[in-house]
């Protein structure tokens, strides 16, 4: 049985929005492996900086504030825990016959889903003030 336009159109935008989502999830895995890797960085140079504090008597301060804050409320572990526990593409998606809806004709374009909205805008009426004194 052939998909009627309203079905097509859902399929298509559908399709869409995945990808953007599968692109999205991609960036966070790379940044959150980027971030992990920079706190593992930040703690070697604590313990550097520990050894040289201990090895010549001073007191020099051994993470920065933003390192310091990433440390104590995240940790590397953290993050590397919350990358172990998602797989890339780990939610399923499952295209089910979309109901035939809206007599089978397409809805109006929408920017939202990428699409150039064209012909006459819809113009919502002027607000008319009933309480003029």
């Amino acid at each position: 049985m052939a998909l009627t336009a309203y079905q097509t159109q859902f399929k298509r935008r559908m399709k869409r929005a995945i990808k953007l989502r599968a692109k999205a999830d991609q960036k966070a895995r790379r940044y959150t492996q980027l971030l992990a890797d920079a706190i593992g960085a930040a703690e070697d140079a604590a313990t550097q900086m520990n050894a040289l504090n201990q090895l010549y008597n001073v007191d020099v301060s051994t993470y920065t504030l933003l390192t310091q804050a990433l440390h104590a409320n995240s940790g590397q572990e953290v993050l590397v825990d919350h990358l172990a526990q998602s797989t890339p593409g780990e939610e399923l998606v499952i295209f089910n016959q979309v109901p035939d809806g809206n007599g089978g004709q397409e809805l109006p374009a929408n920017s939202l889903f990428g699409e150039v909205a064209t012909g006459t805008p819809i113009l919502s009426p002027p607000q008319v003030d009933l309480l003029q004194a």
